[in-house]
């Protein structure tokens, strides 16, 4: 017999509020760290030196960007497996202290095939944060703080991503592209420190695994995968990502190759870009909070946030056309800022909301295959658009068309009654 999943918070003892918060700061931080390092190759692609070293051209950029994404989405299951059977602490430790090591080996690959195994293996490596941080939120966190703590954590990778093209700008300027792989990697490492003396232990004893797994599996991943809300979850994942994937890819080289920024200015600019859909999707986030708290149902309120920020977003197509580089600059801002009115939302609501507790790590994993095949796909397609169109309004036009499919699939498939069911007794 199986159940409807329930909505309700978790019934767990959570930590004390303040660290509750604390340890929410701290799994901003790390995806912060996460996205950085992902970033960063952005800022390389867009300097000549980095390029004529390895002869590259514009596919050949497009798939150098494309390969952290292709071994993201190929890892992500398997290690949302593995979290919801040993836990969020450990597996998140060891991926991260792993990522950050290919991250700096990075600079010291003599060969183009060196720097694309690298950027797999920080890309495979990453794919625990998302599991392990949505487990802990979901095991945590009640439905009408949902929206502020995605929020905060989604924060992280957006201002990673806005301060990662940029430090990696500044630091080739200031060195070379070698010496920023090397520190952008090395320095992530700090961050293991607090996070293995503040965040209890959930590795389960030997005599609990067999519970542990037998939890994990009250979820079957049949029901998963033929879930309407998953594959809705999957969709709408996919769409924002490819958005926000080719601003982390190509904006920097967009910037310099059609718009004659510098490569220091052009970092600048993608800061802006991402520290304002981070400062909306906080807001954005806490506001959907307020309503539900005042009696708002949380799928319909949430759901006209994802909207409403994916038809926000695709004035990016204003930018493309515009001829001043004022206009540009602006609608390049205004449009990825507006995104984060879906930001915290659509997690929330894809990612928690629906989600039955036991199988979070495997939907998680699940649904962000698709933003790490939409991440390849938009380093990949925008390449290949950019080299035979010669200009960047068609990878663009690409975007909008996904933005818009986004927008009518989170109304259409993510309902409640489509979420996953979940064996009596274990939901």
């Amino acid at each position: 017999m199986t159940k409807a999943v329930s909505l309700s918070a978790p019934t767990e003892k959570a930590p004390s509020r303040a660290k509750h918060w604390g340890i929410l700061l701290l799994l901003s931080v790390g995806v912060l760290i996460a996205y950085a390092d992902r970033s960063s190759i952005s800022a390389a692609l867009a300097n000549k030196d980095f390029v004529h070293h390895f002869g590259m051209t514009s596919v050949g950029r497009g798939w150098v960007g494309a390969a952290f994404f292709w071994a993201y989405a190929a890892a992500l299951m398997p290690l949302g497996w593995v979290v919801d059977r040993y836990g969020a602490k450990i597996p998140y430790a060891i991926c991260f202290a792993l990522w950050c090591l290919a991250t700096a080996a990075t600079g010291a690959m003599p060969a183009l095939m060196g720097i694309v195994i690298m950027r797999s293996l920080v890309g495979a490596a990453e794919g625990v944060v998302m599991p392990a941080s949505y487990r802990w939120i979901r095991h945590n966190v009640p439905e009408r703080h949902t929206g502020a703590a995605l929020g905060v954590f989604s924060f992280g990778n957006k201002v990673g991503t806005a301060i990662g093209a940029p430090m990696g700008a500044w630091l080739i300027t200031a060195s070379d592209w070698r010496l920023m792989f090397v520190i952008t990697g090395a320095c992530g490492l700090l961050w293991l420190v607090p996070w293995m003396m503040r965040v209890q232990n959930d590795f389960p004893r030997k005599d609990q695994r067999a519970e542990a797994r037998r939890r994990a599996a009250s979820v079957p991943f049949g029901r998963i995968i033929t879930s309407p809300v998953v594959w809705g979850g999957i969709i709408v994942n996919f769409c924002y990502s490819y958005f926000v994937f080719f601003c982390m890819t190509w904006m920097p080289s967009y910037l310099v190759e059609q718009r004659g920024l510098s490569l220091t200015n052009s970092g600048l600019y993608t800061f802006f870009s991402f520290a304002g859909i981070a400062i909306v999707a906080v807001v954005a986030g806490w506001a959907a909070d307020r309503i539900i708290d005042r009696g708002g149902d949380p799928v319909v309120t949430r759901k006209v946030f994802i909207v409403a920020g994916f038809i926000g977003a695709t004035t990016v197509l204003f930018g493309a056309y515009a001829h001043s580089l004022g206009a540009a600059l602006f609608w390049n801002i205004f449009s990825l800022s507006c995104l984060g009115l879906a930001s915290a939302n659509n997690l929330a609501l894809t990612k928690v909301t629906l989600i039955p507790r036991p199988a979070i790590g495997m939907i998680v994993g699940v649904q962000h295959v698709a933003a790490g095949l939409s991440g390849g796909a938009a380093a990949a397609i925008s390449g290949w658009l950019l080299h035979v169109s010669g200009g960047y309004q068609l990878p663009m036009l690409v975007i909008v068309v996904f933005l818009v499919l986004g927008a009518t699939t989170s109304v259409v498939l993510l309902r409640p009654k489509w979420s996953p069911k979940v064996t009596e007794g274990e939901a």
